[in-house]
This record gives C-alpha cells, structure tokens and sequence, in this order.
C-alpha cells in the first residue's frame, strides 16, 4: 500500500470520527436546551393521573421504607424569596414563565462590565453569566419560600439587625481610605472617604463576614473564595445543585455536589437516641432522622457559630422533610427556626427530580489556587509599601 493510500485512508477515518462527533454534540445541545417538567412543575396546575401513572409509584426499601435513593436535582429556576414586583402572587401563569426564559436567554453570556477592560474592576469580574452556571427554565411558583405566605423570609430580630449593623459599619470603615468611597461607588454606600480607620487592626465583630478590604488572613476573605459555601440547609443555586442519598435501616447518607464544586458528606442517624449536648457542635449541626408515615424527617441543632443561612445563628433548629412523591420526585421541605435571628420561623418547598448518574468530582480550585495568591500578593504590597517607606 503506497504511502498516499494509507494518509488518503487515515484522512478518511479523521472525517469520519469527527462528523460523529459532531452529531453527537448536536444531540448534546438539544437535550440541554428542552425543558424537562416535574411533578409540581409540570405546565398544568396539578399533573393528571396518567402523568403519575407515567412516572411510577414510589418504591420501597428491602427492609420496607419509603426509598429515597438515587441522584437528585432541581429541575427549575425558582428564587428563594419572592421578588418585590411578583408580592401576592404564587405562581406564574404559563405566558410569563416563557417571557421570563426568553428575556433570560437573552442576557446569557452577554458582557455586562461597565468597566472599561483591563481595569481592576475588569479582571476581578472575570466570570459572566454564561461561565460555571446553570441556567433553567423558570418554575412554576416565585418564591421557594412558602410560609410566610408572602414568599419572603421574615423580618429580623433586633439582635440580628445589631449584628447586620456592625458588620456592615466594619465593613465600611475598612473601606474609607479606598477609591470605592473616594470615587462613592455603590460598595461604599452609606460610607465616607478619610484616612486608615484603626478597625483594620481588629478582627471582625461576627463570623463568618463578607470579604473586606484586608487580606491578613484567609478569614479575611469570602467564603465563597475559600471554597466554603456549602450549607445547611442546602437547595442549590445558580452554580449548580446534586444530591445522592443512599440508604440503610438505620442511616441515611446524603452527598452534596454543590455551589461552586463543594462538595461534602453528611450521616443521618435515624434514631430515638437524643441529640449530643450542647456543648458539642459541629459545622453541619447534630442530626436525628425519624420517620413519619412515607416522610423522613430530620431534625438537626448544635450548629457552630460559622454556620450561617441568611444571617441566621448556631443556635438554629433546622427541621427538613423528605417525602418520596412518586418514581421520579422527592418533595423536600424545610423549616428554619432562629429566634436570635428571625421574629419567626419560615418554611421552604424544593422539588427534586431523580436523574441518572454517576456524579463526577466538582473540584473547587478558587480555594486551592487564588486564595494562597490573594495573601501571597498582599504580603508583596506591604513590603513594596514598607520599602517606600509608607
């Protein structure tokens, strides 16, 4: 065989693999791009009994518990708290949900800076929205928040404003002497320009706060450059959101696949045993799991003081609920109660629908590479300044 057959064949089968390569990620995009409904979702108000009859019963465990296993997900775009605009209402009709995906579709991966490029502020917002993200149809409901009935999660207690109030006037301190509030950008709101406050050489009032101007150490920055926004309760976000739960008679494990690649384990006992006592807490909470009928139901306090939801505090009692709705869809709901933090405890409603697997490592490197550089760089900046002698 000359040498121009055998490039002429290999040439051949180049085409070839690349042709199916192609179609396959036409496939791909498709699959992407079609909605997929779920029970509670579903383009009519309440699904028919031939969609339920479709998607099967739900199944029961060896040892004759309501199954819970397998790999889960929000199906649906649906914002925590009901937006401003949307009050006393609880669900879209159909007309708005697809205005609203059209809009959204819209502003994908649009360039939304309003910096001009290769500015500081430039490269600090390196991501657009069509990087690292899910983008879902709009669900039925506006808020995922059920009780209160206003889809919004309730006014602070007066403790909770005292501790909002002074973290944002640390905040804010430590930002006087920056461009932000000489140039009164938006960050600086409620600030003013002036030298060095001495704040910056205390630590901050409460833990965890948000990123401040000071990099002295890795607390100093947000959690979400640490690699640590994985919570309690978890139901996922814009980063994308899988849990897979595995079962035995007298535990339930669930892994979360969460945030921006932080993942982690937890262990449900499902006991009468009592809780730890108090005095021992841990970062998830201590939890008991009990069953009620086909619900699950987890109860879990003994909270550090780390953990934070919305503000609240370690001394948080989160109640969840897992119920089996049929092959396909576990409604979970659950109940934070916060008297440190809240007038009263509010209630969120998630469907999840099952999915095939596996789940593959979503490995968040922010916090293995960026955050060592961020103090790195700040130590260069003090001894550049110290030289110069400033």
């Amino acid at each position: 065989m000359s040498s121009k057959t055998r490039y002429e064949m290999s040439r051949r089968r180049i085409l070839e693999v690349i042709g199916v390569a192609a179609v396959i990620l036409a496939v791909v995009m498709l699959l992407k791009l079609a909605p997929v409904p779920v029970a509670g979702q579903s383009s009519k108000p309440t699904a028919t009994v031939a969609e339920r009859e479709k998607a099967g019963p739900a199944t029961k465990t060896s040892w004759g518990e309501p199954d819970l296993q397998g790999i889960w997900t929000n199906e649906y775009e649906i914002p925590l708290q009901r937006p401003a605009r949307y009050a006393n209402k609880e669900f879209f009709t159909e007309a708005e949900r697809a205005e609203l995906d059209r809009v959204r579709a819209g502003i994908i991966g649009q360039d939304n800076r309003q910096h001009s490029r290769g500015s500081e502020k430039d490269v600090s917002g390196a991501y657009n929205a069509g990087i690292f993200l899910t983008h879902k149809h709009t669900g039925r409901r506006t808020s995922l928040i059920v009780d209160p009935p206003d889809g919004r999660i309730p006014p602070l207690a007066p403790e909770a404003t005292n501790r909002r109030n002074a973290i944002r006037e640390y905040q804010l301190a430590l930002l006087q002497a920056t461009d932000a509030c000489k140039n009164k950008q938006p960050e600086c709101a409620g600030g003013k320009y002036g030298p060095p406050s001495p704040l910056r050489l205390e630590a901050p009032p409460y833990y965890p706060a948000a990123a401040v101007n000071r990099s002295d150490g890795p607390e100093d920055r947000g959690l979400s450059e640490r690699c640590m926004v994985a919570r309690l309760p978890d139901f996922g976000g814009i980063t994308g959101f899988f849990l897979q739960i595995v079962q035995s008679p007298r535990t339930v494990s669930i892994f979360y696949d969460t945030g921006q690649g932080q993942g982690w384990q937890r262990v449900i006992p499902v006991t009468d045993k009592p809780h730890l006592p108090s005095s021992v807490r841990q970062h998830y909470g201590d939890a008991r799991g009990h069953w009620e009928g086909d619900t699950l139901v987890v109860e879990t306090i003994n909270f550090r003081r780390e953990t934070s939801l919305q503000g609240s505090t370690a001394d948080t009692r989160l109640v969840e609920r897992f119920t089996r709705v049929d092959a396909d869809t576990i409604k979970y709901e659950f109940t934070v109660s916060d008297p440190n933090s809240y007038i009263r405890p509010w209630t969120a409603m998630v469907p999840l629908t099952r999915i095939p697997g596996p789940l593959f490592e979503y490995a968040c490197h922010e916090g293995n590479y960026a955050l060592p550089n961020i103090l790195a760089g700040a130590r260069a900046k003090e001894k550049e300044q110290t030289e110069a002698g400033r």
